[in-house]
């Protein structure tokens, strides 16, 4: 079985360098040629809470020869309309391309590669792009704890998400799950939130949760997301034991209280993690604010439902995009927050 990452950055360089160090090899495909040059002449490089160096065969998307059984793609969604067309001639009738991109890519992706090949997935763990070959990761993945909500679009529990599953078991635990996208949303509002504010401040997570009115803006970013879902019947997955509409509800002191102890506890173990958003804008990227936030506030749209705090932290963010504002915490200065009585 030929099995290949897709998008190497820091997650795509953690999975890849825990597969091969765990007994499963897989190919690491990259644009970034200093990146292939280092993995393949040093070796994949883990730091942060893990410390190993593994051989890895790594190659440029332009150096693909072969099909592969299984794609892990890892791509920014940016890249879709490149990447798509490219990796589809490597493909034969019997692959599976399992998407674990931030968002709610599944649907465009299978519309475009069609023939029912798309599985997906969230990521429950965090990485950082040091620099060519080095990758850090952000929290214990040894611990036990899940690493991957995956499944079909469909919810049903087939034969190749369950090879999808065992391939994924190689670096940690695998939870298969009937809702797919109730797991796509819980871990959207994750995103939205603390990414989404790590952008907007340029800060690690940790300095977020330490900031009292960005880690209060945490609840309010979930409380749009939750109104959102409420609106299309979306039935979101817990995460970590947690029901996620509680990180959303806000309309009593108390239950802010409750929402704020839920993102101190998810992210305790993160406080060094910097989104991958916030990477792209030191780096002078575009980032997936669109496919993230901005997905929130088209769907917000779509329903009728108003996403006020989500349609700001998209503002900032291109305006940063755009040279427009700076990273800084001077940027909460744009959100008011409300008061309880």
């Amino acid at each position: 079985m030929k099995i290949a990452i897709y998008g190497c950055g820091a997650m795509g360089t953690v999975l890849g360098a825990f597969l091969n160090k765990n007994g499963i090899e897989v190919t690491l495909i990259d644009s970034y040629a200093d990146h292939v040059k280092a993995l393949n002449e040093k070796g994949a490089h883990i730091v942060g809470c893990a410390d190993f160096t593994v051989p890895v065969s790594a190659i440029t998307p332009e150096q693909m020869k072969e099909k592969y059984d299984i794609v892990f793609l890892f791509t920014k969604q940016t890249a879709n309309s490149t990447v798509l067309p490219h990796l589809k001639q490597f493909l034969n009738d019997d692959s599976i391309v399992c998407t674990l991109q931030n968002g709610v890519p599944e649907y465009g992706i299978e519309e475009y590669l069609r023939g029912n090949r798309t599985v997906g997935g969230t990521v429950l763990w965090g990485a950082t792009f040091i620099s060519p070959g080095v990758s850090e990761v952000t929290q214990d993945v040894t611990s036990g704890d899940i690493l991957f909500d995956i499944g079909e679009i469909d919810g049903k529990i087939t034969d190749r998400i369950k090879r999808v599953a065992s391939v994924l078991e190689y670096m940690g635990s695998v939870n298969i799950v009937k809702n797919l996208m109730g797991a796509r949303w819980s871990k959207l509002i994750l995103n939205s939130c603390m990414s989404g504010l790590s952008a907007v401040t340029g800060s690690v997570f940790g300095d977020v949760l330490n900031n009292p009115k960005s880690c209060a803006l945490l609840s309010f970013i979930a409380s749009d997301i939750i109104n959102v879902c409420e609106k299309a019947n979306v039935e979101l997955e817990d995460v970590m034991g947690m029901d996620m509409r509680d990180f959303g509800k806000v309309n009593t002191l108390e239950n802010f209280i409750k929402s704020q102890n839920c993102f101190r506890r998810f992210y305790a173990d993160k406080l060094t993690a910097k989104a991958s958003m916030l990477q792209d804008l030191e780096k002078g990227k575009k980032t997936e604010v669109d496919m993230i936030n901005g997905f929130v506030v088209e769907q917000g749209k779509n329903f009728g439902i108003l996403t006020p705090y989500n349609d700001i932290v998209v503002k900032i963010i291109k305006g940063i995009e755009n040279k427009e504002l700076p990273l800084s915490m001077d940027n909460l200065r744009f959100f008011n927050l409300p008061e309880f009585k």
